[in-house]
């Protein structure tokens, strides 16, 4: 080990891949490193929490990284003045408890920086900076993917839900952008449970409940592994209406965790399908609402606004369903 004690610091927003290769040779360099995690509580940066689980998973099997938490109430990065960095820097070095013997930087900072100036009896250790930028990632992260962590990458990804009534190509529209993207997606959690006694007019209440939880469950598992994007077909909203279509026992108890969920849900664009294509039957799908697509697709519209959810109808052949959405989605990609 070349040094005891040493010291990192930044305010990782976002963490990328260089931060991690300072952080791993910083880390085999001193016997302690100490990574500070900066925190300017009123500059809208990325939450504390997230942050520092980003750097405790990517350094929890080094062995030798500890990490502080640095908060300041600065307005701008501009207004963070020398004022901060002193008093700061004591709060640092109490944390530590012991000489900091290296204070590593990358490259965008010189020996006439902060960092020297804080830490004067400290040896400042600049690694050269390998053209990644956490100003160029906030741009737009999604034209920087390759610079991002994988455990950083979900924070960014976009949720995309797919709604509408029976038979409008929901589950095809929903795999078919999945591809397109290059991404992956959620199948609807509903489809076999509710086939478990044959019909799914005879489904029980802890039927409803399982599609609920475990459609959230789904969601959570899988927006670790996609790239940019995730579809999802089917959501709560749309349990609920099935709950009072199909006249679900316990619909009160079951409607209070639909609600639950679909307060904790955030989509970035909501892809409404329209009953206007041939209804097909597959299954056990019903000729209730066959007869009647127009009154059951408004009612889960209504069921939308009532939740104070915007989305955009798509119509139109197949053809036209999947054009439509494919520039929707690009807009929503290009507005970041």
């Amino acid at each position: 080990m070349r040094y005891d004690v040493g010291m990192y610091g930044g305010s990782f927003n976002p963490l990328h891949l260089g931060h991690v290769d300072c952080m791993i040779r910083a880390a085999n360099m001193c016997r302690e490193l100490f990574i500070v995690l900066s925190v300017g509580n009123k500059r809208g940066e990325i939450n504390a929490r997230v942050r520092y689980r980003w750097i405790y998973q990517l350094t929890k099997h080094i062995g030798n990284v500890k990490i502080i938490m640095l908060e300041d109430d600065a307005d701008t990065k501009a207004d963070y003045t020398e004022e901060y960095w002193k008093k700061d820097a004591e709060t640092v070095k109490a944390a530590v408890g012991k000489h900091i013997d290296v204070v590593f930087c990358g490259s965008d900072y010189d020996g006439d920086s902060f960092w020297h100036k804080c830490y004067p009896d400290s040896e400042l250790y600049i690694f050269e900076r390998n053209g990644i930028s956490s100003t160029e990632l906030r741009k737009d992260p999604y034209a920087h993917w390759d610079w991002l962590p994988e455990i950083v990458r979900p924070y960014y990804v976009k949720k995309v839900l797919l709604m509408g009534g029976e038979s409008t190509g929901k589950s095809t529209l929903t795999i078919n952008l999945a591809h397109r993207f290059n991404t992956n997606y959620i199948d609807e959690a509903g489809r076999d449970i509710s086939e478990r006694s044959g019909t799914d007019m005879l489904m029980l209440p802890e039927d409803f409940t399982e599609i609920l939880l475990q459609h959230k469950l789904n969601e959570i598992k899988a927006v670790v592994h996609s790239n940019k994007i995730l579809f999802i077909d089917t959501d709560a909203l749309v349990t609920q209406f099935y709950m009072g279509f199909l006249k679900d026992p316990e619909i009160e108890r079951n409607k209070a965790l639909s609600d639950a969920i679909d307060a904790l849900n955030e989509y970035d664009l909501i892809l409404f399908l329209e009953p206007d294509v041939d209804f097909v039957q597959d299954g056990d799908r019903s000729e209730v609402i066959r007869n009647d697509r127009e009154k059951y697709s408004e009612e889960i519209k209504e069921l939308l606004r009532s939740h104070h959810r915007k989305f955009v109808e798509i119509g139109g052949s197949y053809g036209q369903r999947y054009e439509r959405a494919v520039n929707e989605v690009c807009r929503l990609m290009e507005m970041n």
